[in-house]
């Protein structure tokens, strides 16, 4: 049996306390002195205690008179980017497969897209609006960066920000991979075409059609090879909307 090391027994003690509300956010940890009494560890180790804290945002460390380590305000960006770190690194060793992300996203974006038609304000059709992209005229790079922020707009207008906390590495991780290898020009005017019609969906607060539209955009990307979940028909009315204004 591994032993864990001295500065990880604290660690993960201190975010025991943490994660139970023990410590608040904005909470002063003991000083560095106290640790030391506390735990009978030396300074160093209890700096790396703090340190590998830090590293997962779950303190911040401040230096001079009024400074000490503090509970982290909670932050949903922030702990996205953690999280799209370990998806990350799952998905460069193989852990997590290509699939595995479009399996996921059926899950978590017909759904979302439901409770984006149902709660949508203003502000969500414009930031919906600014990710439209044309195909034939932006670069790759404008095509992956407008892909991820149209996705991220819609979980931000189901209002659920846990949910926006888990989509964010379905698209800042993937994308660049799969889009680059996996999706020459027709396929990304395909996406175009199923963007402009959730959005229209979204819009016009039509719930049963925008979750339609997401799983079939699901099916539209999903690699030729592998088949979908669940076979359906044509969408009645979706070929129209390519037509409408956005």
């Amino acid at each position: 049996m591994t032993v864990a090391p001295a500065y990880q027994v604290l660690a993960d003690r201190l975010r025991v306390e943490i994660m139970s509300g023990h410590l608040l956010p904005g909470a002063r940890l003991p000083t560095e002195p106290q640790l030391c009494e506390q735990s009978g560890l030396s300074r160093s180790t209890v700096r790396e205690a703090l340190r590998l804290l830090s590293s997962q945002h779950l303190i911040v460390t401040t230096r001079g008179v009024n400074g000490g380590s503090f509970v982290a305000e909670p932050d949903a960006r922030t702990l996205g980017e953690s999280l799209t770190d370990g998806v990350g690194l799952l998905l460069a060793n193989g852990v997590v497969k290509g699939d595995d992300f479009l399996e996921v996203r059926r899950m978590l974006e017909v759904p979302a897209a439901g409770l984006a038609a149902a709660r949508r304000e203003a502000h969500h059709l414009r930031e919906l609006e600014a990710a439209m992209f044309d195909p034939d005229t932006t670069s790759l790079d404008e095509r992956i960066a407008t892909h991820a922020a149209f996705h991220l707009a819609v979980a931000a207008a189901s209002g659920n920000t846990l949910l926006c906390l888990v989509v964010r590495p379905l698209y800042t991780v993937t994308d660049r991979k799969a889009a680059a290898h996996n999706a020459p020009l027709p396929m990304w005017r395909i996406i175009d075409r199923d963007h402009r019609n959730l959005l229209v969906a979204i819009r016009d607060q039509d719930i049963d059609l925008a979750m339609e539209i997401a799983r079939g955009h699901i099916d539209n990307v999903r690699p030729s090879e592998v088949p979908p979940q669940h076979a359906r028909e044509p969408v009645p009315g979706v070929a129209a909307l390519k037509e409408r204004p956005v």
